[in-house]
């Protein structure tokens, strides 16, 4: 009889950890090619704060202790170009080449979103064909703004198409803006504030534009809770009649523009912030991400504990779970 207690506890015990699986839509590494070119342009501390240190051990190890099966692998701000169109080629290539590595030496656990060697638009995209093609790349990265250069300019109409004719997931990430205040910036670490606005800034503009409208192959993931994107969407929809009867912006198709939006869950995710969330998009749009290595391993375990617990004590969002923290990132990445 005890063996058979013990028997089913064991069954039990496993199911309960299957059902506690996530996988991070989040999270980033680095490389030392990457980081030498950083600190050859006095640019580690670009963003206004240190690049965390990262290992693939130490990046598995948490996700052990965390329960989370597959990390999606990206590369953090700042852009690695300065100037010099063929070093950001370089240290790109051998960015995604060491990504695509870790992804072949643990299957299953990583993945990877290549990054692209912008503002050079005619290298990005052949970066992006090299990483797809060759490097099997699980998606895209693309910073809310490279040197300036912001999403929703012009100059990358032909990416955009690329990028959608392939039917790429593009994972977004906010980058310092530009220009920007460096007073303002010590004061107020972007993280704090600006890297939502940025991504807010980026999305708008694409927006403005009917990019997502224009190459809806993409599917395109808004990190931070969706940023402002649910605040800002009622004021744009608001003020559209006034600019466009001044000719300031075109038509813009607000339902095809936001059907290929993805949000991910980095940051400060709550029942009340993904209600918010759920304004301007579904649940199966709604994706867990841990923002590691940038948070503390024993603070992301404790948020991915609290997130969980949080919404199954909440009716409305406990039938939500799973979709949040596994299924819909499964379903993106088919």
């Amino acid at each position: 009889m005890e063996r058979v207690l013990l028997v089913f506890t064991l069954v039990a015990m496993s199911m309960m950890m299957k059902a506690q699986v996530a996988i991070d839509l989040h999270s980033h590494f680095t490389t030392p090619a990457y980081l030498q070119v950083l600190a050859k342009h006095d640019a580690s501390m670009e963003e206004g704060f240190p690049i965390p240190a990262w290992s693939a051990e130490e990046h598995l190890k948490f996700m052990e202790d965390a329960g989370i099966e597959t990390s999606v692998l990206t590369l953090p701000a700042p852009q690695p170009y300065f100037g010099d169109s063929a070093e950001a080629v370089a240290t790109i290539r051998e960015t995604n080449e060491a990504a695509a590595i870790l992804k072949a030496q643990h299957p299953g656990r990583f993945l990877f979103c290549a990054a692209l060697p912008l503002p050079d638009v005619e290298a990005a995209m052949k970066e992006a064909i090299y990483a797809l093609d060759t490097l099997h790349a699980d998606g895209i990265k693309l910073a809310t703004n490279s040197r300036g250069q912001y999403l929703g300019d012009p100059a990358l109409d032909p990416l955009m198409q690329l990028l959608s004719d392939r039917g790429a997931v593009v994972i977004l990430h906010p980058h310092k803006p530009e220009p920007y205040s460096q007073q303002v910036m010590t004061q107020t670490p972007l993280a704090i504030y600006e890297y939502l606005a940025e991504t807010t800034r980026a999305f708008a503009n694409m927006i403005s534009r009917n990019v997502l409208a224009r190459y809806p192959g993409m599917k395109v993931v808004v990190p931070h809770c969706g940023a402002y994107v649910p605040l800002a969407i009622p004021r744009m929809k608001a003020i559209y009649p006034a600019v466009r009867a001044k000719e300031m912006v075109g038509e813009i198709d607000w339902e095809a523009n936001m059907k290929c939006l993805y949000y991910d869950l980095a940051g400060a995710a709550s029942p009340q912030v993904i209600k918010m969330m759920l304004t301007v998009t579904e649940p199966s749009h709604i994706l867990y991400g841990s923002d590691y290595p940038y948070v503390a391993d024993s603070v992301l375990k404790m948020k991915i504990n609290q997130l969980r617990e949080e919404l199954k004590a909440d009716s409305e969002l406990a039938p939500y779970v799973e979709l949040f923290m596994k299924d819909n990132a499964i379903k993106l990445f088919k």
